[in-house]
């Protein structure tokens, strides 16, 4: 008489490397997944700022930035610095890497404010070829100093 052998299947002949890969692998891509909402929820939140609308309005608005760095001027990079609320009270230092068609620079800003009322104590670009610094806060008239 003739024996049938069952013949196992794929999984069931490499179950012993599969699911010790497959765990490890769906902890590596939670783990991406963390981070990188983590890393999109602060850099949201820096471009969210009234900080950070206030000295791009400002740049975009500055006849002397348009000259040097041409227009559209947008950002270029990423941006850093940081942002703290604490009793209502915000402040923010950020560095804002901007660029135009003919250069790049970095804005610098630093203030506090409560609600959307802003006060800047530093609000300059620094251009990145010739070292010159644009102080913001003297050609935007809207802004708090």
């Amino acid at each position: 008489m003739e024996e049938i052998e069952e013949r196992k299947g794929w999984f069931g002949r490499n179950w012993k490397w599969a699911v010790p890969t497959g765990g490890c692998l769906l902890i590596i891509i939670l783990m991406v997944v963390f981070f990188g909402s983590i890393f999109f929820g602060i850099t949201s939140m820096m471009t969210d700022s009234q900080a950070y609308q206030d000295s791009m309005e400002a740049a975009t608005n500055n006849e002397a930035l348009i000259e040097l760095l041409g227009e559209p001027i947008e950002t270029n990079g990423m941006n850093s610095g940081s942002l703290n609320i604490s009793n209502g009270v915000k402040s923010a230092e950020l560095t804002i890497p901007i660029k135009g068609p003919s250069g790049e620079a970095t804005i610098y800003v630093v203030g506090e404010g409560i609600n959307d009322s802003w006060t800047y104590q530093t609000m300059e670009v620094h251009i990145k070829d010739s070292r010159e610094i644009i102080d913001l806060l003297e050609t935007a008239p809207l802004l708090d100093q």
